[in-house]
């Protein structure tokens, strides 16, 4: 696998197993390598063992900062997913092939103003929610920031030390405490206390998130970037239509943003 005119060759420097389809891995950066917070690149392997070696292609979001000198990625092993399956094989010192180009509108500038800022996300979803939590001109700009993450496991929620850590983020600090975390659980018995039980669109729907959270969704000055499965995307659209919070077009200044979760 050699660099090419639109991809550079980088390697895993860091790599772990959170579950046993659940695992995060940093990868070495080009200094001129650039992203917004929110976006997603493309990685690439090899999935044969032919001479040439031709690379497939998936997307990923970033779950680092803009400003740090590696790449971190939260993935699933999917099953019989080749791509995923071999990916989730690898350890430090392997190699990935990364796009020189970041992707995606999932991304803060979607919106014009706003006091409250609502990051919802099923499993792996979460990852582009990590790296806006990263930027420090978002603890600025809202004043509360509510992150919800839905999964089916307890085991699942991962990430929860670097979101106990923030207070100690050097560019964070105080202002972590904007930040409402809410666990979703929709499977597991034996969840985490806190956590909620059922999908993001059925919470949304009678108010119960609004009211696990303390804060109102309203269109006057509650914006929502929600990233997940495609069926939790659309029933949580829907869900903040009916509440009168319309998709941010280009033109046509909204109040949500959505990505499927790669």
């Amino acid at each position: 696998m050699d660099a090419g005119d639109k991809y550079s060759v980088e390697r895993i420097t860091w790599f772990k197993r959170w579950t046993d389809k659940l695992f995060s891995f940093r990868l070495t950066r080009q200094p001129s390598f650039r992203f917004v917070p929110g976006q997603f690149v493309r990685l690439g392997l090899p999935l044969t063992t032919a001479p040439d070696r031709p690379l497939a292609w998936r997307p990923y979001s970033m779950v680092s900062a803009a400003y740090d000198e590696h790449l971190e990625f939260y993935s699933i092993a999917v099953p019989d997913g080749e791509f995923t399956s071999r990916l989730a094989r690898l350890g430090v010192g392997d190699r990935v092939a990364v796009d020189r180009q970041a992707w995606g509108h999932l991304t803060t500038d979607r919106f014009q103003d706003g006091r409250d800022l609502w990051l919802l996300a099923t499993g792996t979803g979460l990852a582009p929610f990590l790296s806006i939590l990263n930027d420090p001109a978002v603890w600025q700009q809202y004043q509360h920031i509510a992150l919800v993450h839905s999964v089916r496991d307890g085991a699942e929620l991962t990430y929860r030390d670097w979101l106990a850590a923030l207070p100690g983020h050097p560019l964070v600090g105080e202002l972590a405490g904007r930040l409402r975390y809410q666990p979703v659980v929709t499977r597991d018995g034996a969840a985490p206390p806190g956590t909620l039980s059922r999908r993001i669109p059925a919470l949304l729907a009678d108010g119960s998130l609004e009211a696990a959270l303390g804060l109102e969704i309203d269109p006057g000055h509650s914006r929502l970037m929600v990233c997940g499965n495609p069926a939790m995307v659309e029933d949580t659209r829907l869900a903040l239509e009916a509440k009168d919070c319309r998709l941010s077009k280009r033109g046509q200044p909204g109040q949500v943003a959505l990505e499927n979760s790669f």
